[in-house]
């Protein structure tokens, strides 16, 4: 059978940062303006007042101290809220796929690859530019890689999703080298106007390789063991922005279409599957959750993050200690890159035979393990 490995991964990340205090003091000068423009109806009880955020309030709801973005000016702009892009034409490279090429050449040239080499392209992640062409088409040109490209959706899981795939098309022969790639634009699909969520996302772009290991020549290899994928439908957490909008003739800036969810429930109920599907896929290969070195979980929200582990290995062990490192401080939520954001960043001291879980859950709701283990350089 074919042994497959992860040779090479990759991180664009934008060079605009915004801090939790620039954020929430743009946040509190969009709600005085909201409710100045509305105290006649506020104080007749047809409104009401928005409340202001704070720096507390978002680091005790999530960890988050700071996200890269693209644009941070629109962002902060309290009559704007949100990103601003400049359109571009047909001819040009697209946004998205800018970010992703960015990613993927860093991800080729550590795993010793070109684009020549890459026969498969996935453009995995939460949110697409366009319906077409796929973005994973354009990256395939931009790179000159050969084969095909398609685009995956799978909310915050698309990254474990997108190396299943890959994992399956190296073994079945149908590639021979894959690059998945994860631009996540989060910023622009983020209501920045909500202080429930105006703090949670940030902009990044991943990139991985996966191929065979016996092509690989990397010094960096971790071998799949294996990948578990579960899907159970929710609606808390959605977004309904999409190709029908106009045809319902529905508000185009209405709440529901940027991302919303029912922040309490998502946590009561994903945390327990989250946990119990790595435990699951742990002893499906006859290992237990006290033996993986570390986890590289989906990076949400500190205290997901902390009861998941606390359920897998006990409550000895912190996330954001060794055993799963933290970026989420610094990235925020990046959808489904951030449990590759944490591989990428946290993997250099693991020793050959090391055993790690990737890990990303999220909106459908969907959750995807990838059970790796470090080689000897020479493998």
């Amino acid at each position: 059978m074919t042994r497959v490995v992860i040779s090479g991964t990759g991180l664009y990340q934008p060079s605009e940062v915004i801090t939790n205090a620039e954020l929430v003091e743009a946040f509190n000068a969009y709600v005085a303006l909201h409710n100045e423009r509305n105290a006649a109806a506020i104080a007749a009880g047809e409104a009401t007042a928005l409340e202001p955020s704070s720096v507390e309030f978002i680091e005790k709801a999530s960890g988050i101290k700071q996200r890269y973005v693209l644009d941070k000016a629109g962002v902060l702009d309290p009559t704007r809220m949100f990103p601003r892009f400049a359109e571009r034409s047909d001819d040009q490279l697209s946004l998205m796929a800018e970010i992703a090429v960015d990613a993927a050449k860093k991800a080729l040239a550590a795993a010793g690859k070109t684009g020549a080499d890459v026969d498969m392209v996935l453009c995995s992640a939460a949110n697409m530019q366009r319906a077409y062409p796929a973005m994973a088409v354009e990256i395939q040109a931009a790179l000159g890689a050969g084969g095909f490209g398609f685009d995956m959706n799978v909310a915050c899981s698309s990254a474990t999703f997108g190396i299943e795939q890959a994992v399956n098309a190296v073994k079945a022969g149908t590639a021979r080298c894959v690059l998945m790639v994860n631009p996540e634009i989060t910023s622009a699909h983020l209501e920045w106007r909500d202080r429930d969520c105006h703090f949670i996302f940030g902009d990044v772009c991943t990139a991985v390789v996966v191929e065979a290991a016996d092509t690989a020549t990397s010094e960096d290899c971790w071998e799949v063991l294996g990948t578990k994928l579960a899907t159970q439908f929710s609606s808390n957490i959605r977004n309904n922005f999409g190709f029908m909008n106009r045809c319902e003739d529905s508000d185009p800036e209405a709440r529901d279409k940027t991302f919303r969810q029912e922040g309490r429930k998502v946590f009561k109920e994903v945390v327990p599957m989250a946990a119990a599907h790595i435990a699951a896929h742990l002893r499906s290969l006859q290992y237990e959750p006290t033996q993986v070195r570390r986890f590289w979980l989906h990076q949400a929200n500190l205290g997901m993050n902390q009861l998941v582990i606390k359920k897998l290995v006990g409550s000895e062990a912190q996330a954001g200690d060794d055993v799963a490192p933290l970026i989420l401080d610094r990235f925020a939520n990046t959808a489904s890159a951030g449990s590759i954001i944490a591989f990428h960043e946290h993997r250099a001291d693991l020793q050959p035979g090391d055993l790690g879980v990737i890990c990303s859950f999220g909106a459908g709701y969907s959750i995807g393990s990838v059970i790796v283990r470090r080689l000897q350089a020479s493998a």
